[in-house]
């Protein structure tokens, strides 16, 4: 399939390149041409006039459990311990590795519409998750949920070896929830996997006071980055999601070992585990990204809305109305996320890289004036300036239609049957 895609303003995120009035050709998964108006080349498929509206990279959700759309709105108005104890882990061990597969269908077609065109999925069934991303044309990088009571150090590994190809939408870095969740022994041979394969391990790090004041009564007073590190977990990269609490003891392992943050501002304020202070990270020259987190924390998957918190919650650390460049957040709602997932070839808009790629609806009462596109996306966008949201070369939603091999209402209405048969029972 080969589009063309002209009368249209381009936002490509390369550093230091402006917004420019051009074209875009895609010729199956790749993107052949981005550049101003020139005479048509060849045969196209399909030719799109943009009108005048934005083309750029897609958002990169880098956090998130999808499959928890069954708890949206259920499990709200608690602490983390509580909320994850009481509300969460039970209903959780309910759920079928075909429940976790309709589940995050319902999740991808939010993705969609808030222009996300990859995710970085943490979640317990890793192969049904894989058919659900695969099946509806979504891109998805997949960490493990390894815990003391499900997953393996065995099954990363198979995981690992069985998604990492070529050309392929699903791809799987080894991961494990969280320090407090996961005994010693267990983390060892995480770190013994790390080393076999050289890879970067990913998992929650540093969310609340109380996770890292009680690792460190563990651990002879280290905090989980120390004592993950100490095992020798990161010696290949990695990182973190949400460290909301990282000392600069943590922010130095971050920087030595090339590891990646990512910020869940919406979850974490939900859940008033605090703010993390990106400024200080991207400072000390680590890649931030940002995620929602899941739809049970959250409860919107929806990067506009974690731009505007990150950009406000920076300032707000910092008692600084100056404090971290709306730029820089689109950077890492983009960019950095995509660095993060090990998506190299996702990151800007330029011939040879993915077509991953959305269109922004500039004629929303919410983009006009016209000042600073870059900005106003940040501080102004919503989701119903996604006019189109193209993957890997495939138009998968635009102006409201879903293109994901399923109708939008058969997949609403297997979610809420498995919705009520969790709930009920």
């Amino acid at each position: 399939m080969r589009y063309r895609f002209y009368n249209a303003k381009i936002l490509t995120m390369k550093e230091y390149e402006d917004i420019f009035d051009g074209e875009i050709y895609v010729k199956d998964d790749r993107i052949e041409y981005v550049g101003p108006k020139k005479p048509e080349e060849g045969d196209f498929d399909r030719q799109i006039d943009v009108e005048n509206n934005l083309l750029m990279p897609g958002f990169k959700n880098a956090h998130t459990h999808s499959a928890m759309t069954f708890l949206r709105s259920l499990a709200d108005d608690l602490p983390l311990d509580a909320w994850l104890h009481e509300a969460v882990f039970p209903r959780e061990a309910k759920l079928s590795p075909e429940d976790i597969y309709h589940l995050s269908k319902l999740a991808i077609l939010e993705y969609l519409t808030s222009g996300v065109t990859g995710v970085f999925e943490m979640y317990l069934t890793p192969d049904s998750i894989a058919d659900a991303f695969e099946d509806c044309g979504m891109r998805c990088v997949q960490t493990g949920s390894l815990n003391d009571f499900s997953q393996s150090v065995e099954k990363l590994e198979e995981w690992y070896l069985k998604y990492n190809k070529e050309d392929s939408l699903n791809s799987f870095i080894p991961g494990f929830h969280a320090e407090y969740t996961c005994s010693k022994s267990l983390l060892e041979k995480v770190a013994d996997l790390a080393h076999k394969y050289k890879t970067p391990v990913w998992c929650h790090n540093s969310e609340t006071v109380f996770e890292v004041e009680s690792c460190k009564e563990r651990n002879g007073g280290l905090t989980p980055t120390l004592f993950l590190d100490s095992l020798g977990i990161f010696d290949h990269g990695g990182g973190g999601y949400h460290c909301v609490y990282l000392s600069d003891e943590d922010v130095a392992v971050f920087k030595k070992r090339g590891m990646g943050i990512v910020t869940n501002p919406a979850s974490n304020a939900k859940l008033a585990s605090g703010m993390a202070d990106v400024t200080r990270y991207i400072e000390a020259g680590i890649e931030v990204a940002i995620g929602t987190d899941g739809p049970a924390s959250n409860n919107c998957l929806d990067m506009f809305r974690e731009m505007f918190l990150t950009e406000a919650f920076a300032k707000l650390a910092n008692k600084d109305a100056s404090a971290l460049d709306a730029r820089k957040v689109l950077h890492m709602a983009t960019v950095g996320g995509a660095r993060v997932m090990g998506l190299r070839d996702c990151d800007v808009l330029s011939p040879g890289k993915k077509a991953d790629m959305i269109m922004i609806d500039l004629k929303q009462p919410n983009m006009q004036p016209v000042n600073n596109i870059a900005k106003n996306l940040v501080y102004a966008g919503s989701k119903q300036n996604v006019k189109m949201t193209m993957i890997n070369g495939a138009i998968r939603y635009m102006d409201g239609e879903f293109f994901v091999g399923e109708d939008r209402d058969e997949i609403y209405r297997k979610a809420q049957e498995i919705t009520d048969t969790l709930t009920r029972s």
